[in-house]
Formats: structure tokens, sequence, C-alpha cells
């Protein structure tokens, strides 16, 4: 078993992931999660009291109010990472077969709430979404918590299996080009990382 402690910066600003209005949560996405007391702890964690906009999406929170990251957002980043460079050859991540289930159960983020530290105000993205319908193009807008470039985060990940701490290193590399969060795909939430001691 190895372990890797890391620290993230943040090179683009990070973009919230969870809706604001509570009972989005509640109904839609909690409806998912695999026990009771899960979405009751994630529905809290959001603090939606102090948000105004109802379509927002927003850092769950600590108990003290710092915003956060959760476990399982990490790991979604390494299996999403995972099978973009599965295409590239010569990459680790080209050989791992069944890569989200070595993931799932193999490599684990902790803790599983991750404090997001910055400085500066957080302040707001709006965007156009577009999808492609049965009934056509359609636009809407979309509106995020935004916390600014140079926030850090920290967190060790557990492999269970040693060979796989090179992936991992090979994922966290590829934080430059693909970050954490929503819009990736436009630059939000990319990082540099570097190994703590």
């Amino acid at each position: 078993m190895k372990t890797i402690k890391v620290r993230l910066t943040f090179t683009e600003g990070l973009l919230g992931t969870s809706p604001a209005n509570e009972d989005v949560y509640r109904d839609f996405i909690g409806s998912k999660a695999p026990d009771a007391a899960t979405v009751e702890d994630e529905v809290a964690a959001l603090g939606t009291d102090a948000v105004v906009e109802k379509g927002m999406t927003v850092f769950p929170r600590m108990a003290d109010g710092t915003p956060m990251l959760y476990d399982y957002q990490i790991k979604g980043f390494f299996k999403d990472t995972c099978g973009g460079l599965r295409r590239v050859k010569g990459t680790k991540s080209e050989k791992l077969k069944a890569y989200k289930k070595e993931i799932d159960r193999l490599i684990f983020p902790e803790p599983r709430h991750i404090p997001i530290l910055f400085t500066g105000e957080m302040t707001e993205c709006q965007r156009p979404l577009r999808a492609q319908t049965p009934q056509g193009e359609r636009v809407s807008l979309a509106i995020s918590e935004q916390i600014p470039a140079g926030a850090t985060v920290e967190f060790t990940v557990v492999c269970l299996c040693d060979d796989h701490e090179d992936l991992v290193r090979e994922w966290l590399n590829y934080g430059k080009y693909s970050g954490i969060g929503q819009w990736r795909n436009s630059g939000k939430g990319r990082f540099t990382w570097e190994e703590l001691q």
C-alpha cells in the first residue's frame, strides 16, 4: 500500500458543482445516494440559506463555512482523466483494464471533506449551456460560485496496489490540461500539484 500526500494549486478559477436549491439536491441527486445518512450529510453541507439564486451551483461547506471538495470529486477526476489518457499511446493509463472499477475499489483520496483555501473573494461565473435535443439546439444560462485561481487543497491518496502510484502521478500531471469541477473543457479548475512530505 502506498500513500501520496499532495497539494493542488488551481491555476484557473474553480466552479461549484452542487445545486444551491436543497430540494433539487434531495429529490434528484439524493435519490441516487446509497443511504439516507449520506443524503442528509451532503444536503446539510451545502448551506443553502445564504444562497439567493435558485439555479446556481455552489460549493458544499464545512461546519465553519469553508468551501470544500468531497473525496469522490477527486476520484471522479481520476476516472475522467484515465478515460482520456487511455487513448494516448505510451501512457500508463493506456494499459489499465477496467479502470473505473480499479479506481473505485483500490484508490482512495482522504479525507472525505477537503477544505479549499484561498484569499480574496468568491465570485460568480455565468455562461451559456448548449444542448442538442430532438427539438433542436437549446441554450440556457448557468451560474456558479467561483473560487479564484491560486486556491489550494491538500489531501492524501491511498493506493492499495503499489503499482497504482505512478498512475495517480500521471493523472495529477494531467490537471494542467483539464481540471476539477464544472466547465473543465473551458479550462476552469486546472491545477498544478506538488508532493508533500
